[in-house]
């Protein structure tokens, strides 16, 4: 089976439409006003609204409060969410949806308990670490840190970008990867060219 690939930071109804064209699995929406990719959980509804059904809107929260993830949540049944910051397992099971849980890549984390401590989640996603940044640092990290024997699918994230996606399919052999600014000609502003050869290649390998 060959590379998923999610785009994140969709703002607007026509980068959803290209990166549906450019045969992204599944898009991301990001629900954290701190961001330069933030988007408003009624204009993201209208977006997921016009979706194909087999492409999955993520929804991305940082430490939210449960009224911000309630009113995302009323307004699709599709939604899958990714939670990005500090939340337990309990604060991710509570809303009975299908969620991903994000894992900064500082030095020192033992990956291993990490997973295990979120054994409910679908998958799990990688990303670099940045202090005092929760995400869409557009750094790498060490691929090698990553241990072999995860019992779960593996997102990769961080850093990514049509130049190096194909390296990080064949060396991590993710379930899927996770691009950002990678595919960005301005933040929170999606290149259709990018997304096309950024998915081409990471399904290609």
């Amino acid at each position: 089976m060959s590379c998923r690939v999610k785009i994140c930071g969709i703002t607007n109804v026509e980068d959803a439409r290209l990166a549906v064209l450019a045969d992204a699995d599944a898009l991301g929406f990001v629900f954290y006003s701190n961001s330069p990719r933030y988007i408003t959980p009624d204009a993201a509804n209208e977006i997921v609204a016009k979706l194909p059904p087999f492409v999955t809107p993520v929804a991305l929260f940082v430490d939210a409060d449960p009224e911000e993830v309630l009113k995302v949540m009323m307004g699709s049944r599709r939604w899958v969410f990714q939670f990005h910051g500090n939340e337990s397992r309990h604060d991710c099971e509570r809303y009975g949806v299908p969620y991903y849980k994000a894992l900064r890549m500082k030095p020192g984390l033992n990956v291993e308990d990490e997973v295990a401590s979120y054994h409910s989640a679908s998958a799990i996603l990688l990303d670099a670490y940045k202090p005092g940044v929760p995400g869409g640092t557009g750094e790498t990290f060490d691929w090698q840190a990553i241990p072999d024997n995860l019992d779960i699918p593996i997102i990769l994230a961080g850093g990514l970008t049509v130049g190096n996606v194909a390296q990080a399919v064949t060396s991590v052999r993710p379930y899927a990867v996770d691009v950002s600014g990678g595919v960005e000609y301005q933040k929170g502003k999606k290149a259709p060219t990018k997304m096309n050869d950024f998915v081409r290649l990471a399904k290609s390998v």
